[in-house]
């Protein structure tokens, strides 16, 4: 099965739908995601581009309000912060102080929360 994303003008995905293969053949019989993105606008106008949920197209699977940056070629999700830096490698946003090591560990695990206002990780407890 293939995925393709609908993006508006602006290049936001507005929809993520699942296309059979065989509506994704050329005339060879080679997969082709113009002939894939060409059968979703015939069948439901717009722009299409195609997304895979390993990443290997496109960096990310793509998501309702998720972006398509054309020069990345890639699906880069919501800015959660506005401290937040966008990974260039990865097209994930990168917190500006890394999470704490010991994230995770314990017995209960240590969990933190973003902190905006201070732009730094603060621990959750369980008062």
């Amino acid at each position: 099965m293939a995925h393709f994303a609908k993006l508006d003008e602006d290049n936001l995905v507005t929809e993520v739908i699942v296309v059979a293969n065989s509506e994704c053949l050329d005339a060879n019989g080679n997969e082709s995601e113009a002939v894939g993105a060409g059968f979703c606008a015939k069948l439901f106008g717009g722009t299409w581009k195609q997304t895979s949920y390993n990443g290997n197209i496109r960096k990310n699977y793509a998501g309702i309000g998720f972006t398509y940056d054309a020069e990345r070629d890639a699906f880069i999700p919501p800015k959660p912060f506005e401290s937040w830096v966008l990974n260039e490698e990865t097209c994930q946003w990168d917190t500006p102080t890394p999470i704490p090591a010991d994230a995770g560990t314990g017995d209960p695990p240590k969990r933190y929360v973003w902190d905006e206002a201070t732009t730094n990780w603060i621990e959750v407890t369980n008062d």
